[in-house]
Formats: structure tokens, sequence, C-alpha cells
């Protein structure tokens, strides 16, 4: 053999070698969503001590805007080139599976994991018998309202009832003329949850038995309580113009006297506007008399094409630990998933938190369901449409059932 051949099959040797380190070595992509300014942070800092603890594994984390994120993943999937894990939102969970993309983990998941969490939020994720995703942000909704604005008008109780939110609207209007009494979105992403909140009250359902409940009586009776407070001035002007986010703001500049939202308001408001008084209080009911919310979950996923699926659960688990739990909700303002980490007096002893956490046993989660982003699109067009004035509330609703049960029959 020359030395040429001798240098070459050294060279590919060690090539071998290096090639057999890397794998061995093993690193982790993972897409996180960006809830706030702190989520880079926290998970670069959870990927440091896990490390520390497993030199052997390399996790890198790639910040998404939650915006981009279902795009970033639809384009990088298509490709091949998508991370081992990334966290989703639960309800576009059933097409990744229907479409083989993620993998189960039961086979990674002990009993005792298993009875870490809260049954409540780990339920979402699992489909015919098998967990598909863990709970990574865990969500329920209620009403903020200003103490000081509500004083003002007289109202001293916070209303049980639509109707009786309503009246107290009437006297916020005329007592606090430069703050609109309920902040009501209209556009963006849960567009259509915040009208679900008037349908739920009135014992409406998004989809009975196969079909859409938009064309229901309780749809349009809801449909006529928004209506009614954009007409009568008692929200803040063009709500077709204002997100989650928008609204929210509003309420912590004093503008507007209530907004439905999560916990994680409570945080920002402590931090941006300390001077706000603000209590917490259920969305009102309606004429059932049945409490409820929004329960929400987002999922953190491990995708069928990981070449290190063992590594990837390692550090997953590591992230559901209970230390790790509890720093991450109290940065973000998410209720606990876990139940030691529920024991924590910062979410056991907080009067805001005990009152979404009262509310769980209620919670309405969206239906998982194929085709559901479509679905949420349509609702919330046909929602905006009714709200500007350009249609009439039960042809418009009509109209956006029969679009969802040409998506539901596809499916």
């Amino acid at each position: 053999m020359t030395m040429i051949g001798r240098m070459a099959m050294l060279l590919a040797g060690a090539s071998l070698l290096a090639c057999a380190s890397i794998a061995q070595a093993g690193t982790v992509r993972v897409t996180i969503a960006e809830y706030s300014k702190d989520t880079g942070p926290y998970f670069k800092e959870a990927a440091e001590a896990f490390q520390k603890a497993n030199p052997d594994t390399k996790v890198e984390i790639e910040v998404v805007p939650w915006d981009n994120l279902q795009q970033k993943l639809t384009t990088d999937i298509s490709a091949g080139t998508n991370a081992d894990l990334s966290i989703i939102g639960t309800r576009w969970l059933l097409d990744y599976v229907s479409q083989g993309v993620v993998a189960p983990l039961d086979s990674y998941i002990t009993p005792e994991f298993k009875a870490s969490f809260i049954p409540t939020f780990l339920s979402p994720s699992v489909m015919d018998g098998k967990t598909y995703g863990l709970p990574i942000a865990a969500s329920a909704r209620a009403m903020y309202y200003n103490k000081d604005v509500f004083a003002k008008a007289g109202v001293t109780e916070f209303p049980k009832t639509w109707a009786d939110f309503q009246a107290a609207a009437g006297k916020i209007k005329a007592s606090s003329p430069d703050v609109a009494p309920f902040g009501l979105q209209g556009k963006e992403i849960e567009t259509d949850v915040y009208f679900y909140y008037g349908m739920w009250s009135n014992g409406g359902a998004i989809v009975k038995d196969g079909k859409s409940g938009l064309d229901s009586q309780a749809a349009i009776d809801a449909a006529k309580l928004y209506k009614g407070f954009i007409d009568g001035g008692l929200t803040e002007p063009g709500v077709t113009s204002y997100a989650r986010e928008d609204v929210q703001n509003l309420f912590k500049q004093g503008k507007v006297a209530t907004v439905i939202t999560a916990p994680f308001l409570s945080g920002q408001i402590k931090k941006e506007a300390p001077d706000l008084k603000y209590g917490v209080a259920p969305i009102p009911l309606g004429p059932n008399g049945k409490p409820f919310t929004y329960g929400v979950t987002d999922s953190i996923v491990l995708f069928e094409n990981s070449k290190v699926k063992d590594e990837a659960f390692k550090f997953l688990a590591f992230l559901f630990s209970t230390e790790q739990r509890t720093a991450f909700d109290k940065n973000e303002g998410f209720l606990p998933v876990n139940a030691a980490e529920a024991k924590d007096p910062y979410f056991a002893d907080d009067p805001d938190k005990k009152v979404f956490a009262s509310l769980l046993p209620n919670a309405i989660f969206a239906p998982v369901i194929p085709g559901w982003e479509d679905i949420a699109q349509t609702t919330s067009n046909a929602i905006q449409t009714i709200y500007l004035g350009k249609g009439e509330i039960e042809p418009t609703l009509k109209e956006a059932a029969a679009k969802v049960n040409g998506i539901l029959e596809k499916k």
C-alpha cells in the first residue's frame, strides 16, 4: 500500500471516530415560542444547567416569535430541517399526529413522571391512548377589572351576570367618560375565543355532533350581546383594530375598565402599572348560570425524525422537574402543570391565581380536531364582519357555520 493510501485510511478512520464521537455526544435542537422577553434567557439558562449535568449532550435553543411559529414549523417540517423538540399550540397537535411527524412519548414516561402532572393539563395531549406532548404552558381566562373605576361608578361588587355587567358598564360610561367599560378584542389570535366567552355563557358549543355551533341561538345571542356593547359606546372605539396585547395595554393604562385574559397579565401589571388597583373575577354568567373558563395549553413535542430521541426526552424530563417548572411559570405568569409546583406559596397563596385555579374544573378547551386553525380564522372573520356592521348577525353566522361544516366534512 502506498504512503498516500495509508494516509487516506488513517484520515478515514479518524473521520469515522470523529463522527462517532459527535453522534455519541448528541446535539438536541429545540424550537421555543417566545412568550415574553424572559423566555429566551430562561431556556438558555436551563440548557446550560442541563449541559453541566450532562456534558455529553449539547442543547441548542432557537427562540421564535409566537406569531411566526406555525409558519416556521410548517416550512421546517416540509424541508426535513425541523428541530428535535418544539413548542406548539396543542390545537395543532392532531394535524401533526395524523401526518406522523411527532413521536409518542409513552415509552419514556414512567408512572411516577405521569403522576407528577395535573391531569387537566396533560389530557389534551393524549390521543388514542398515546401521549404526544407535554404541557409546557398552561393558562385559563378570567376578567380583570379596575377597582377605582368601578368604585367611582358606585359598583361595589363585580357583576356576576352579563345583564348586570352591561348595567354596570352604563354606570361606568356615565361616571368615567374617558374610560371604555368593556375592553373587547377584535383582531389576531384568540379573536374567536373572545367571542366564545359570550357563546359559552349562553350554553353554546364550538362544535356539537360534528357540526359548527356558529349558527346556534347561543352564538346569535352572544353576537347581539357584544354588538350591543359596541353600538352602545361601551367598548373602545374600533375594536377590530385591537389584538389581545393591545387591549391588555389599554387596561394597564387605565383606558378600559375590564379585559378578559390570562394569569400573566397580573405579573405585567405589577411590573408596568404598580399603582393600578385591580381585581380578578370569573367571566360573567349567562342565562344557564354555569361557570366556565377557556383552558389553554401549549405542548412541547418530540419529532419522529429526531436522531437523538433519548437525549431529547432527557432534556424534557429536566424541564419538567419541579424546580424548572416553578422557575418557568413564575417567569411567564402561567398556571402550574406540576402538582408539586402548585403547592409553592407563589401559586397557592396568590389571590389572582386562586381565581383562575377555581375555574379549572369547568374549563373548556378548544376542540382537538383537524383544520382547527381554519375554523378559528373563519369564526374570527365572521365576528369582525359583525363588529364592523358590514353584515347582519344571523346571515353572517350561518354563512360562517356552513364554511366550518365544509372544513369538518373534508377532514
